[in-house]
């Protein structure tokens, strides 16, 4: 089939969702599958809120006939949205509905110190997945914890989830001069619970910063996007109380899925 280069919705389609989708455009002159820019265009009609969680969309066959392209191609990029958890089916008498991604974070009410957000961070911890674990010298990392260029660390990636969904990706070092305990942690767990049980050490401390940037492709990956997409960017260095520093961590949190809210007294 030739597909149409944009989609018409007949007039007497009344769903509002379709007339959203009257937006996509297929392009038969590139080199991208027709699933990848159908799954591509829906994603960001979700992620930008033109597609509400609950909105219906056309059934499979429905679109492919909208779009002049074969139903397999419709739902090849469903599947992959349904993977996503962008779209959820809900049977047949209901179809395909915006499912949207959960938050990673609920609303904070109060500003917290550093014992609670690391207590919460630690209850967070068991739904984490571990990517990657090494050890190794690295001379940025080592200048970061103010040793020397040989100095080795434990270098850890695991992706944090809610609800079965990739929420954060953390690539953490340690410190193996000040913990070299931590050599014998395969990151189940919190690090901090290791750090004071294990190493007799504790955390009191740390200094957090936050920004926007866009995924890495590592990142998502992890996250299931089809294209680079906005994040937030936690960098954290944790101090014992004695101000060494046991721990730098950069978390990628999804930019669709990460709400953080203070309240502050004036």
């Amino acid at each position: 089939m030739t597909p149409a280069t944009t989609l018409a919705i007949p007039a007497s389609a009344t769903n509002p969702s379709a007339a959203l989708l009257s937006q996509l455009h297929l392009e038969a002159r590139v080199s991208e599958p027709y699933y990848l820019q159908l799954q591509r265009q829906i994603e960001a009609l979700v992620r930008t809120g033109a597609l509400p969680v609950g909105s219906g969309l056309p059934s499979e066959r429905d679109l492919a006939d909208m779009l002049n392209i074969s139903r397999s191609t419709v739902k090849r990029c469903y599947d992959e949205l349904r993977r996503a958890r962008l779209l959820l089916s809900k049977g047949r008498r209901s179809g395909t509905v915006v499912q949207g991604v959960p938050h990673a974070a609920p609303a904070l009410r109060d500003l917290k110190s550093f014992s609670d957000e690391t207590q919460e961070m630690c209850e967070q911890m068991p739904a984490a997945r571990v990517l990657e674990r090494a050890i190794v010298s690295d001379r940025t990392v080592a200048s970061m914890f103010n040793r020397t260029s040989d100095g080795e660390f434990l270098r850890l990636v695991r992706l944090r989830m809610t609800d079965g969904a990739p929420m954060s990706r953390e690539v953490a070092w340690y410190d193996l001069s000040l913990a070299p305990q931590m050599a014998t942690w395969h990151g189940e767990g919190c690090p901090y619970t290791f750090l004071r049980e294990h190493c007799n050490l504790n955390p009191a401390w740390a200094r957090q910063s936050i920004e926007a940037v866009t995924s890495s492709r590592e990142e998502a990956e992890a996250f299931g996007f089809t294209a680079p997409a906005p994040c937030l960017l936690v960098k954290r260095q944790t101090h014992t109380a004695d101000n060494q520093q046991v721990e730098y961590a950069e978390g990628t949190y999804r930019g669709d899925a990460y709400r953080y809210q203070v309240k502050l007294g004036l």
